[in-house]
């Protein structure tokens, strides 16, 4: 359907919890597509409904070349040491910090026919499903920053041209 525009931090979608998906109808369809086609940008590992505006639990990914969404996605697990990996995200544009991921991830949902659907891996799938999970909670990446790395990416946000 349409590549949607990102919201960008400092929107309240991205810090309110979205809601859950009740009904799948042709609203929530368009929204997948939309999803689908805004994810399939390059540089782009996932995009949350909030980044687009709509606070419904709903995101698509772009993995290693696989393509796809889950509604409705609770993280089930994330397991193994936290490790810092350098992140970013789409709503916060042109940052680059270190964050606390778990290796391994499993989220599990639902597709447009009620089907159930599992979603898991390690490295950026894991990093993926965390992120994505977190902004459908109202969580950005830097809220799991230390407070000095923090500091450093607020101070970024407020030098940015976007802001």
């Amino acid at each position: 359907m349409a590549v949607r525009s990102i919201r960008f931090f400092g929107d309240p979608v991205l810090k309110s919890r979205a809601a859950r998906i009740e009904t799948i109808d042709d609203g929530v369809r368009s929204l997948v597509r939309d999803l689908l086609d805004t994810v399939e940008l390059p540089g782009r590992a996932g995009v949350a409904a909030p980044q687009i505006g709509v606070s419904l639990r709903a995101f698509s990914y772009n993995v290693d070349g696989v393509i796809g969404y889950i509604l409705n996605p609770e993280l089930v697990e994330a397991s193994g040491e936290p490790l810092l990996v350098g992140e970013g995200c789409l709503s916060v544009p042109n940052l680059w910090h270190d964050t606390l991921r778990h290796p391994y991830a499993r989220a599990v949902g639902i597709d447009l026919d009620g089907n159930d659907v599992v979603l898991e891996g390690e490295g950026l799938m894991a990093q993926a499903l965390q992120h994505e999970c977190d902004h459908l909670d109202g969580t950005l990446y830097l809220d799991r920053l230390s407070p000095a790395e923090r500091r450093i990416a607020m101070r970024e946000v407020r030098e940015s041209d976007w802001f």
